[in-house]
């Protein structure tokens, strides 16, 4: 994401200081209030700096945004939170069905876990995403790093005859990766709940279903 702020703010540490303040009180403030109604003087008063000082760091709200998202991203994005099942996957296409099981459903209870724990952010995506292209794009890209990871484990999957070569695995990917992630939307965002055990299973059979793989034990 680009980052406009003042190189001048950027290389003293006080700068540093107060801008990761920010940062950390922005994410507070869009968490409580949402992106639609979070302000800039709250950002800074919850920061604990006069708001003038804000516009040293950042350029406006978006601006402040898009440096929540990028350490959301950090999180939500590492190989153990694939989202879709694919990390668990993909670490061995020759393992047997119950240990591919495993794999899965590890992969989906850490991107589960991890959406949980940042519902209240993903809702001001949501939000913000709606009334903002760039957020839009910010979303879409990170969807799209969901859907290559799939994608290469479908073609693994189906290299090693464990997955019904039939499918394309690109459409495949963007088609399980849209189950899990609105699933998790509707569990810990819209308010739909879930036991969360539950979740996690059904979701991981349905990964293995649509891709044909043997059944494995629970």
């Amino acid at each position: 994401m680009p980052n406009s702020t003042p190189p001048r703010a950027r290389r003293t540490r006080r700068g540093v200081r107060t801008s990761g303040a920010l940062v950390g009180a922005a994410r507070r403030v869009f968490e409580r209030d949402g992106y639609l109604e979070a302000r800039i003087v709250d950002i800074a008063a919850e920061a604990g700096v006069a708001t003038g000082s804000f516009y040293t760091h950042f350029s406006g709200k978006e601006e402040v945004f898009e440096a929540v998202l990028a350490e959301l991203q950090d999180e939500m994005l590492h190989p153990g939170a694939g989202g879709t099942g694919a990390d668990g996957a993909e670490a061995d296409a020759s393992a047997d069905p119950a240990a591919l099981r495993r794999g899965v459903e590890a992969a989906n209870r850490a991107y589960l876990e991890s959406y949980r724990r940042n519902a209240a952010l993903m809702a001001a995506l949501e939000q913000a995403a709606a009334v903002d292209r760039r957020f839009l794009a910010v979303r879409l890209r990170r969807s799209q790093v969901f859907v290559e990871r799939s994608a290469r484990t479908v073609v693994r999957l189906q290299q090693a005859g464990l997955a019904d070569p039939a499918l394309d695995p690109d459409v495949t990917a963007r088609a399980i990766n849209a189950m899990v992630s609105r699933t998790a939307y509707m569990t810990f965002v819209a308010g739909d709940p879930v036991p969360f055990e539950e979740l996690v299973r059904t979701l991981t059979r349905l990964w293995m279903n649509a891709l044909g793989m043997p059944r494995a034990p629970e």
